[in-house]
C-alpha cells in the first residue's frame, strides 16, 4: 500500500509542477508558448540513466564509469532545462514572471523524477522495472 501512496504523491506533485509551467505561458500576462519546450528536457532527463543501467553489468559496484557519465549527461540536461527559461527571458522573449513559474516547474517536476526513481527503483517486488 506505500508504493500505491507514493505513486499518487509523485502523481500529485507532477501534476503540481506542470501547472506552473502552464501558468508561465498561458496567463494573460505572459501568453507566450516558448518555455514548453522544456518539456523535452523531462522527456530526456531519464535517458542516460536508463541507458546505463542496461549496459552496466556489474550491480554491486558502487561506481562505473558508464554510469557516472550517464550523470554528467543527466546534469547536463537539467543544468539546460533550468537555463533555457533564463535565456529566454534575458533577450526578452518571455517575461521574468513567466520565467520564475517555469523555473519552479522544472525543479517540482525534476525532484518529482527524482522521487520516483528513489521510490520505485529500488528493484524489489513494488519496482518500475515490472510496469
Amino acid at each position: 500500500m506505500a508504493g500505491v501512496k507514493a505513486l499518487v504523491a509523485l502523481s500529485f506533485s507532477g501534476a503540481i509542477g506542470l501547472t506552473f509551467l502552464m501558468l508561465g505561458c498561458a496567463l494573460e500576462d505572459y501568453g507566450v508558448y516558448w518555455p514548453l519546450f522544456v518539456l523535452i528536457f523531462y522527456a530526456i532527463s531519464p535517458i542516460p540513466y536508463f541507458i546505463a543501467k542496461r549496459v552496466t553489468y556489474d550491480s554491486d559496484a558502487t561506481s562505473s564509469a558508464c554510469r557516472e557519465l550517464a550523470y554528467f549527461f543527466t546534469t547536463g540536461i537539467v543544468v539546460s532545462a533550468f537555463g533555457f527559461p533564463v535565456i529566454l527571458a534575458r533577450v526578452s522573449v518571455i517575461k521574468w514572471g513567466a520565467c520564475g513559474l517555469v523555473l519552479a516547474g522544472n525543479a517540482v517536476i525534476f525532484l518529482t523524477i527524482q522521487g520516483f526513481f528513489l521510490v520505485f527503483g529500488r528493484g524489489d517486488d513494488f519496482s518500475w522495472e515490472q510496469w
